[in-house]
């Protein structure tokens, strides 16, 4: 089934296109990862889907236009973002009792026992809290909340790693279940390529990479040629090639991975590596056109 489901989808600020002709599906019991560097529309499009921005094209989230039906979308829609949104002035015990009195689908006692792991005290205000204790709290309030679909824009965003990874973990321990999907933005693309079932590339507007992880590992391979090898390896029509210490990676779509294992180092590429390789190339490419 699917949970978020986009055709044509175009956003633009005046002259400015942000949202080019988007096309995206996202399925139930899913987390989808959607990279992509700054200004390329990640976040525009995060707000269309939840219904804080009008747009152009088809859009259904849940089978609902969010733009149309946003009050009954975010009963069913979590969203937690780096931007911390709760006043300074605010005890954490007044948190849970806003979000208790507001939303029907949030369980109390669930938020208290996550918060017990942590040092967060019922009677401080979030003012005392580090970022990395209010980023706690927000997953406490979101973990809580009996949703279908999970929105999560550069939420570790200025955490150290150890706050990075207890999020994760807590995420993926502590709250989905297989049934629930997950979209997620982030530039730490190799903390998050463990736990996707997907990823999407975002570009200048547009979704230029929609995979599952599964066809990613299937797909390419990297290997770190042998130099003496060089020349076998490029003719056998890499997709990207860069320069490592003492040898040169070069990237692989669909080549069997026993044609390559006399040449150097064969590997799965890491999603970063792999993102570099199609926006990069994507960019040479249109440099080439352009020249």
């Amino acid at each position: 089934m699917a949970y978020i489901e986009a055709r044509g989808l175009r956003k633009a600020f005046g002259r400015k296109v942000v949202l080019d002709g988007v096309n995206l599906r996202v399925n139930e019991g899913r987390i989808v990862g959607l990279i992509g560097p700054n200004g390329a529309g990640k976040t525009t499009a995060l707000n269309a889907i939840l219904g804080l921005t009008p747009y152009e094209g088809e859009l259904k989230v849940l089978g609902r236009e969010p733009w149309a039906a946003r009050d009954r979308l975010m009963r069913e829609v979590c969203f937690m973002a780096d931007v911390a949104v709760l006043p300074r002035w605010i005890h954490v015990s007044q948190v849970l009792d806003y979000v208790e009195g507001v939303h029907p689908r949030f369980d109390r006692a669930k938020a208290e026992a996550f918060l017990a792991r942590t040092t967060i005290g019922h009677d401080s205000t979030v003012r005392t809290l580090s970022k990395g204790m209010v980023t706690q709290l927000h997953l406490a309030i979101v973990m809580s909340i009996d949703v279908r679909l999970l929105v999560l824009d550069e939420p570790t965003l200025g955490l150290d790693l150890l706050f990075r990874k207890q999020f994760y973990d807590s995420l993926i321990g502590d709250y989905f279940d297989g049934s629930r999907t997950i979209l997620l933005t982030t530039h730490q693309v190799e903390e998050v390529q463990h736990m996707l079932t997907d990823v999407m590339f975002i570009d200048r507007g547009r979704i230029i990479f929609d995979s599952s992880m599964a066809e990613v590992e299937a797909r390419y391979r990297e290997v770190a040629v042998h130099p003496e090898q060089l020349a076998a390896a490029r003719a056998l029509g890499p997709v990207y090639e860069r320069e490592g210490i003492g040898r040169s990676i070069l990237l692989f779509d669909g080549v069997d991975r026993q044609r390559l294992v006399g040449l150097g180092e064969v590997r799965t590429p890491s999603l970063a590596d792999l993102f570099v390789a199609v926006v990069g190339g994507r960019a040479r490419l249109e440099a080439g056109a352009v020249g």
